[in-house]
């Protein structure tokens, strides 16, 4: 029985004389005021009763079951709670979860999936993305894991043999001059060598910096400084050598020609049909421009877009579109949020950039580099501006995300982040304020993200990426302050786990693997890379899913399986709790629902 009845037969406002208070002389009289309390009560409550549950089973009855399989559900109270069998809704939430008798006997006229002691999960959530960035990487020339400079040279002739022509400008995405022999930075006379007149813009593999050559160098106006937050590597005379850093590449992409929003709509789409394939339904988009916003709003409405997005606007540093001569942050301002449209796509957060990144030197550190004495790296926007805009976005209720790898680039955000909710007199524990990558953190300020509930965005395969070189930057001691995620699980920071792809590769299931063995694809090192570092692979499986969800507002719909959430689910070919971790990259996914809707098959 509803409280609002109870409250309504028993108040004296209303005109009903308490049952108590009638003295009935015989039993005709004592049944008949029982009935008369069955009509007042107990009707009511069953008529109450059909129109909260019953109807509801009507508008949204169950679709269908899968059954026969091993069901991990990533709740936070339940880690070792599985099940077998799942009942979907006719628009996409999970009704109920139990036994496959339990649910196979309570759902017997519907249709049901056996699938045959396979591996159920959440959808994966990767919290740190680049989606357009993904689907124009699938159409450049891919430099990742080039050994040499002569390797780039055969690659980018390998790409333009399978190209009839090249239109403009020739992109290419992923080399690394840490895997070369010398380790240094290549020239634009590598790349004249063979590509004399062919424009060429080469991005790094951490997209903060740019190898270009010399036909393309000429186009531009290069100043004799460099930009506030980037550098131009210049030779002993003071000449260009090709290599922009960080926001010196602005002085590149500033000419290049121009991309329109149909060309970014096939980006994205190229880019979904990229991650379903490895069990991600959701995205959290680091840093969307104006026509990034409009192509995904457009294509929700028209196509099937197989993917739910939470997009994080392009601020500070990363707002060089300046759309009519105005920021994002008052553009945004005005606008307002965007609240899970069509269930597809939430915009209401922002991304700010503080430094750059480690393997190209830009990363801030308080000290200088152990490899590169007398530079201490970028910062990316002055401080004081980026504590106003941050007061900006929290004031026009906008989460604030921002990158910072080094250790003074994390400081200066968390004590922004700090003072910035202190001035605003905003309580900073319901902010959700996130810290993308958080990479070197000294002691000092890993307390500072449990102090303020300040969420850790981090990426396990940066680690296992980094770690041929990271330590030739740090030195024994700082490398200790780095990639902290079980220093942080420890202490009750929030771990949103993602990919930074195309930075990195798209699987989730190469970060579980690097989350739990801190190894390479090869099982080195044997012990694992700081093993101290290593978390439960259920750590490891809340980071891509609820922790993920968290991070975006969103766990109430998202990140587990449970009654009255999404039915975002995966079915994998093996079980990445219990198989021998180095077999969990070569899982399959099987397929990925999005909603209770088949979106891809193995």
């Amino acid at each position: 029985m509803s409280e609002e009845h109870i409250t309504l037969l028993d108040s004296d406002e209303y005109d009903v004389m308490p049952a108590t208070l009638i003295k009935p002389k015989n039993r005709k009289w004592k049944f008949a005021i029982g009935v008369l309390i069955f009509v007042l009560i107990a009707v009511p409550a069953i008529i109450a009763l059909y129109f909260l549950f019953g109807n509801q089973q009507i508008e949204d009855p169950p679709s269908f079951v899968i059954y026969n399989a091993t069901i991990y559900t990533a709740e936070e109270n339940h880690r070792h709670l599985v099940f077998e069998a799942m009942v979907i809704s006719e628009s996409g939430i999970i009704l109920q979860l139990g036994s496959s008798d339990e649910i196979l006997e309570q759902y017997h006229n519907i249709v049901s999936h056996n699938l045959e002691q396979k591996y159920v999960y959440p959808g994966f959530i990767d919290a740190h993305t680049h989606l357009a960035s993904l689907g124009s990487s699938l159409v450049q020339a891919d430099l990742r894991y080039s050994k040499s400079i002569e390797e780039v040279q055969n690659r980018i002739q390998e790409y333009m043999d399978n190209h009839d022509k090249i239109d403009g400008w020739l992109y290419g995405r992923g080399w690394d001059q840490t895997l070369f022999p010398t380790k240094e930075f290549p020239t634009r006379f590598d790349l004249d060598e063979q590509f004399p007149d062919v424009p060429i813009y080469l991005s790094r593999i951490d997209g903060h910096a740019a190898w270009v050559n010399t036909v393309l160098l000429d186009t531009l106006e290069i100043p004799d400084y460099d930009p506030e937050g980037g550098e131009i590597v210049r030779d002993n005379d003071g000449i260009p050598t090709g290599i922009f850093i960080d926001s010196a590449t602005n002085i590149i992409l500033e000419n290049q020609p121009p991309t329109d929003e149909d060309t970014v709509k096939q980006e994205l789409l190229s880019a979904i049909e990229e991650t379903k394939k490895y069990g991600i339904t959701s995205v959290h988009d680091a840093g969307i421009d104006e026509t990034t916003f409009n192509a995904m709003r457009h294509l929700i409405s028209v196509e099937n877009f197989d993917i739910r997005v939470y997009a994080m606007v392009a601020g500070g540093a990363l707002d060089v579109e300046g759309v009519n001569g105005t920021k994002s942050v008052d553009r945004w301002c005005k606008r307002g949020q965007v609240i899970n449209f069509e269930k597809k796509l939430t915009v209401k957060s922002a991304k700010m950039l503080i430094d750059g990144a480690l393997g190209s030197r830009g990363a801030a550190l308080m000290k200088d580099y152990s490899d590169d004495p007398g530079n201490r790296g970028l910062i990316l926007q002055d401080p004081e501006s980026y504590l106003k805009e941050v007061q900006k976005w929290i004031k026009c209720r906008f989460q604030v995300n921002t990158h910072a790898i080094g250790d003074l680039g994390n400081r200066i955000v968390l004590d922004t982040y700090i003072n910035a909710t202190q001035n605003l007199k905003k309580n900073i524990h319901n902010l959700r304020l996130r810290v993308e990558h958080a990479q070197i953190v000294t002691p000092e300020d890993v307390e500072k993200f449990v102090d303020n509930e300040i969420i850790a965005s981090m990426q396990p395969t940066h680690a296992t990426s980094d770690m041929n070189y990271a330590e030739d930057r740090l030195g024994p001691e700082r490398i200790k302050n780095a990639y902290l995620w079980n220093t942080f699980l420890q202490k009750g920071v929030k771990l949103a786990l993602g990919s930074d792809f195309p930075v990195e590769e798209v699987n989730p299931l190469l970060g579980f693997y690097a989350a739990v063995t801190r190894q390479d694809l090869h099982g080195q090192p044997l012990e694992g890379w700081y093993p101290e570092e290593r978390i439960s692979r259920y750590d490891a499986l809340q980071g891509f899913t609820l922790n993920a969800a968290y991070a975006a507002f969103q766990e109430g719909y998202l990140g587990s399986l449970r009654k009255d959430k999404y039915a975002d689910f995966i079915v994998l070919s093996d079980d990445i709790m219990e198989i021998e971790p180095l077999l969990i990259p070569d899982v399959k996914v099987l397929k990925t629902f999005l909603g209770g809707k088949v979106v891809y098959e193995a």
